[in-house]
């Protein structure tokens, strides 16, 4: 599958331990550019002077403009001829390499950047280079089978397990003040977390993949034991890759049991399309169609869900490989069971900003908004529920090595709505450890 960028394209920083040789004149002045970032500066200088290249220092700092300007074909022929002349400078290779990467040339890239490897380079350089490697391993999947499996573990805090309101004193409609059930007041605990999963990918043609994956989590709560919870996805479809389009079609079922009772299933078909507008940028807009299923007293809550939106995602060149992602979504969930109170339609989106400022760190942070305006007036309160939610969520994120690693996760959430009984406050931290098996 075609991998949006979503990785860093530039290496020099974590490069720089490695010593080069100074030159002057017009190769001194792409180098002082490229170190301010201002790649395609240094790119529209280089093409000025066209009778520069073929002179190694030229080559090198235009190479490397070239490709972080997103002019990747030319910077490889540069980097290509600096490395004849020069072929243990190591800088060179990986910067040849990454041009490899981004023009889908996935055997030349593995090979020069297993051959740095081989010359035992600094954690900072090796830790860059095994994230080219493992997007390559992803991009491998459109012509070899792939796989991989995963083990998490972690422990963490939950403000609110079961989602009540933050006070048992209440005014609703028609009934005025009310004291809310126990069990329906914000109680919060610590627990426990599992998950295992995995996945693989086999091509069947040109271009065109099958797939499939499995997962299963569990969050064990050492007090409220009644509002644990245990999760069970399995999903299955066809990718089919055409130059910079990627479509792909999914079937999925996920269960969701509640204190060791099945709550919930969940059947769903989708279709996205991934829309590769240049080496930084994707938009990807998809649908989907969904049957919610409920057992026992909540079974008046079956419903058909409906949603489409569209995402966007853009790599940005420069220092902590920044990346963006943003999506926008609306739909409906139209209950079967002739309960409107119990339908909605809504819409929403998110936004989300990741960033690398350490080699083997990350850290990310994003804010979700959706608003739910359900379809009839609710069946004891006699108004129609309106619902904003707004969540803010941060990771941070080390990887110990290429297999293991260790993550934060935080999330503060909340609910809104004009009819008390349903507004609440949640806060939720998680350490999880992980270990990928690749």
């Amino acid at each position: 599958m075609k991998l949006k960028l979503n990785i860093a394209i530039s290496f020099l920083l974590s490069l720089t331990c490695f010593a080069m040789p100074v030159y002057a004149g017009p190769a001194d002045d792409l180098k002082a550019l490229i170190d301010r970032g201002s790649a395609v500066e240094a790119y529209n200088l280089g093409v000025q002077t066209p009778e520069l290249l073929g002179q190694p220092p030229f080559d090198f700092y235009f190479g490397v403009a070239a490709i972080d300007s997103g002019h990747a074909g030319e910077g490889v022929l540069a980097l290509e001829r600096y490395v004849i002349n020069y072929p243990d400078n190591v800088i060179a290779r990986v910067e040849l390499a990454r041009g490899y990467f981004v023009l889908g040339e996935d055997a030349r890239a593995r090979e020069e950047f297993e051959r740095v490897t081989k010359s035992k380079p600094p954690v900072s350089v090796q830790t860059n280079i095994d994230r080219f490697l493992d997007a390559i391993r992803s991009r491998e999947s459109r012509y070899t089978t792939t796989a991989g499996f995963y083990l998490e573990a972690g422990y963490g805090y939950d403000s609110n397990v079961s989602g009540g309101v933050s006070n048992s004193n209440i005014t609703l409609p028609i009934f005025g003040s009310v004291v809310v059930n126990q069990s329906g007041v914000k109680a919060g605990s610590s627990f426990n977390w599992l998950a295992a999963g995995g996945q693989v990918s086999k091509p069947i043609a040109p271009g065109v993949a099958v797939f499939a994956s499995g997962q299963v989590d569990g969050k064990y709560n050492n007090a409220n034991q009644q509002f644990d919870q245990n999760n069970v996805a399995v999903g299955a479809g066809l990718t089919y890759l055409q130059n910079k389009n990627l479509y792909r079609a999914t079937l999925s079922h996920s269960e969701v049991a509640v204190d060791d009772t099945r709550f919930r299933n969940v059947a769903s078909i989708s279709a996205e399309w991934h829309r590769q507008l240049d080496e930084l940028q994707t938009i990807s807009p998809f649908i989907q169609y969904a049957q919610l299923r409920y057992t026992a007293n909540n079974q008046p809550r079956d419903a058909d869900f409906y949603t489409a939106g569209l995402g966007y995602r853009k790599t940005f060149i420069g220092n902590w490989q920044p990346l963006l992602t943003a999506n926008i979504n609306g739909g409906e969930e139209h209950d079967i069971r002739n309960r409107s109170d119990l339908g909605r339609d809504l819409y929403g989106g998110r936004l989300g900003f990741s960033v690398t400022p350490f080699p083997k760190w990350a850290i990310s942070v994003g804010g979700t908004y959706q608003h739910s305006r359900y379809q009839g007036p609710d069946a004891l309160l006699l108004t129609v529920r309106k619902d904003d939610y707004y969540a803010a969520d941060g990771t941070v994120s080390y990887s110990y090595t290429r297999d293991l690693s260790v993550r934060l996760e935080l999330l503060s959430s909340k609910n809104n709505s004009n009819l008390d009984l349903y507004a609440y406050r949640r806060d939720m931290a998680t350490l999880k450890v992980r270990y990928d098996f690749k």
